[in-house]
């Protein structure tokens, strides 16, 4: 089995993300796979989801295997250090590198509920804790 692999480099447009985030949920599988768990309404040709896979393999984000006649693609990155790496990325160019506005503005313009923000208060107490540990 031949396996290719490269460093992910820069973030996902939409589609991507849409893919990597079926990827994610599957754990590995090949473009059939990774279009049967798209929404359905998501009506894409057979060949442009292969492509779709080829791009986000050539930019590190999946390496893929053959499996038979079948590429198995399988994630590089993890989605959580994706999402970290989206949000830094986000609060660099939205929010002047400063965290607490991205905060700020998820807080005061969600209308969240009064369970989040007390889901919320709980995190920060709880990070805050672990800080001073």
């Amino acid at each position: 089995m031949n396996q290719r692999r490269t460093r992910p480099t820069g973030l996902l447009t939409d589609v991507e993300l849409e893919f990597m985030t079926a990827l994610w949920e599957l754990g590995s599988g090949s473009v059939r796979d990774v279009l049967a768990n798209l929404a359905p309404e998501r009506a894409l040709a057979y060949t442009s989801a292969a492509t779709i896979m080829r791009i986000l393999e050539k930019k590190g984000f999946v390496s893929s295997e053959k499996d038979g006649k079948t590429l198995i693609y399988r994630p590089t990155l993890a989605k959580d250090i994706y999402q970290t790496r989206s949000l830094k990325n986000l609060s660099a160019k939205l929010f002047d590198n400063t965290p607490e506005s991205l905060v700020a503005r998820l807080v005061d313009d969600a209308g969240l509920s009064q369970e989040t923000l007390e889901e919320i208060r709980a995190l920060i107490d709880r990070r805050l804790r672990d800080a001073s540990d």
